[in-house]
């Protein structure tokens, strides 16, 4: 097994550089507008999406096409959704490259088969997988060739709704450094070998077995899982998961697209598709307004008021005012990495104090000028009880710099009660273009204010301030992954008060009850090693506020934690990359 590795930018900042009016348009609020003038629901889905069948010719070389351009297009501007309509496809290797996100369209993944793989590698950057960011897999069955299926990724890479018939390998070819991922709603027949992967959460999923673990391998709900045994190995396990929703994906009903949403599930554990026909509800396309690159922010707005959801197709949207969601149940969803950019400082999208709207699949990226918030779910000082129906964020990322300047005071705020945020990337850029310590000044990765705010797989990295800051009662977050900003130039510019740096993850002093598993903070401060983190985590000292699992690591002694969570926990210390634990606190 190689040695744990660093973090991917310890190498990587050396080595990167028409159809007709929906009727319920016409019912809407903006009954006013004539018939003929209403935004239209369906239509195609645009240059981007490519649709294959089985008898599609040269499906293997349409995929090296496109793999060849995202290969290494960490910062471009091509977007791609790859659909697979139901049936057999034999000979696959669908690698794939940024932005490009591959799909089944059946309601089931074995009505959608490889007999081949999807993979990713790293071989773009001489083995080393930690920039493998923005890409995903869903709803497909994989017969490997080889028996394993290798999936090498970091951040921002969902593997959802899928079911591997042999082995997953979460490692690139040599074992180079990894650093991802996320995985739910998926079965593994044989075992998961993430080796060199530093961190990993899975949910509701199935796996024949799992092999290693570096610093931190978390589980809820999950059938197979290895047993709780944080910090050795360094598995902390849930046999359930809370509170889940699968995120909403697009499927065929015979000729016609449909976007299935899939019920709300407690206490859940396993997959969600594997005792028949999935439970929850379709609507049809023509309820979704299908949105295309050069779009406005009005005419987006309007199909809202319309009662119309939204389907982002690939691309990249300026918008010069705010999308507002504002009814019961809307629908955003996002295909190819779709990106939302906020000019002129605007805020990208704002959701409504409402039941059940569902955000999935799309990419928030910082304009040039200053947003105060990218994405607010909810107004603030809402206390409304969403606990039957709560708002979904799934695979919503968010990044500030590294395409270009960007900056944003506070990325995400969460002000609903009972939001769900399962699985997202909060990123103010490390290396790409755009990229300083005010140059892409972000402070504050996700701010919650509501209650009763639960969050499955959180991924919040390098603000200038907090990186995840929880005001609200009774939040909840299963699994953690988090890096402090490298680029600061001194302990001064870190200075909170008579603190040293602000915490990664900071539970308000007013809060009473809060609950964690498996978060980890990690250090690179390259640009002034010796500067030194009061702790990766702060937290009132009450019954009520209990974590599980902790750890923080400086990596290759860049800089050193004193403390794990306020005063508790052994330093770091010298440049072995080794973490510091704590099992549980209070």
């Amino acid at each position: 097994m190689p040695t744990p590795p660093t973090r991917r930018t310890v190498l990587g900042a050396m080595a990167a550089a028409a159809s007709a009016p929906s009727m319920l348009a016409l019912s809407s609020p903006a009954s006013a507008r004539t018939a003929a003038a209403a935004l239209p629901g369906g239509g195609d889905l645009g240059p981007n999406v490519v649709v294959f069948d089985p008898s599609t010719p040269n499906i293997q070389g349409r995929l090296d096409e496109i793999f060849r351009q995202q290969e290494s297009a960490q910062f471009g501007s091509g977007r791609y959704q790859l659909l697979f309509k139901p049936g057999t496809y034999n000979n696959i290797n669908a690698q794939l490259g940024f932005y490009t996100s591959i799909s089944g369209l059946g309601l089931s993944p074995d009505d959608t088969t490889f007999n081949g793989d999807v993979t990713v590698d790293a071989g773009w950057f001489n083995g080393n997988a930690t920039q493998n960011f923005w890409r995903s897999a869903e709803n497909l069955a994989l017969n490997p060739v080889s028996g394993t299926n290798r999936w090498a990724v970091a951040q921002a890479a969902p593997f959802r709704r899928m079911h591997v018939k042999g082995g997953l390998n979460l490692a690139p070819n040599g074992y180079g450094w990894a650093s991802g991922g996320y995985i739910a709603d998926s079965r593994v027949d044989g075992t998961v070998g993430p080796y060199s992967q530093q961190q990993w959460y899975t949910r509701d999923s199935s796996v024949g077995g799992w092999t290693n673990a570096v610093w931190n391998m978390t589980f809820s709900g999950v059938e197979g899982a290895p047993a709780q045994s944080f910090p050795n190995p360094p598995y902390t396990t849930l046999t359930t998961t809370p509170v889940s929703r699968e995120k909403p994906f697009l499927y065929l009903d015979g000729a016609d697209y449909k976007v299935f949403l899939p019920e709300l599930r407690t206490n859940a554990r396993g997959t969600t598709w594997g005792s028949g026909t999935p439970r929850g509800t379709s609507l049809p396309l023509t309820q979704f307004y299908v949105a295309k690159p050069g779009v406005s922010a009005a005419t987006l707005n309007e199909a809202l008021t319309q009662g119309l959801n939204l389907l982002f197709t690939p691309g990249i949207y300026h918008l010069d005012q705010t999308v507002r969601v504002e009814r019961a149940n809307a629908v955003v969803l996002g295909l190819g990495y779709a990106t939302l950019v906020p000019d002129n400082g605007v805020t990208a999208m704002r959701v409504a104090d409402v039941d059940g709207v569902r955000l999935a699949g799309f990419l928030i990226d910082a304009g040039t000028v200053n947003s105060a918030t990218l994405l607010e779910i909810g107004p603030q000082g809402t206390t409304t009880d969403h606990s039957a129906n709560p708002t979904t964020v799934q695979d919503v990322f968010i990044r500030i710099g590294g395409a270009g300047p960007g900056k944003a005071t506070t990325s995400m705020v969460v002000n609903n009660r009972h939001t769900i945020i399962d699985h997202t990337w909060v990123w103010r850029a490390d290396h790409g273009d755009g990229v300083g310590w005010e140059t892409n000044r972000a402070d504050y990765g996700v701010v919650v204010n509501g209650a009763d705010v639960l969050a499955t797989g959180l991924f919040v990295e390098h603000f200038n301030k907090y990186d995840v800051q929880w005001n609200g009662e009774r939040g909840r977050t299963i699994f953690f992954q988090n890096e402090k900003a490298y680029d600061a130039p001194n302990q001064a510019a870190i200075q909170n008060g008579a603190t040293r740096g602000y915490a990664a993850y900071k539970v308000a002093d007013t809060v009473t009850t809060h609950e964690g598993w498996g978060l980890g903070s990690y250090c690179y401060y390259n640009v002034d090693p010796t500067i030194r983190q009061a702790h990766g985590f702060a937290a009132p000292a009450v019954p009520g506020v209990k974590f599980h699992g902790l750890l923080v690591v400086s990596l290759s002694g860049n800089g050193q934690y004193d403390h794990v969570i306020n005063a508790i926990g052994a330093a770091t210390s010298g440049t072995t990359t080794v973490p510091s634990t704590v099992v549980s606190f209070p």
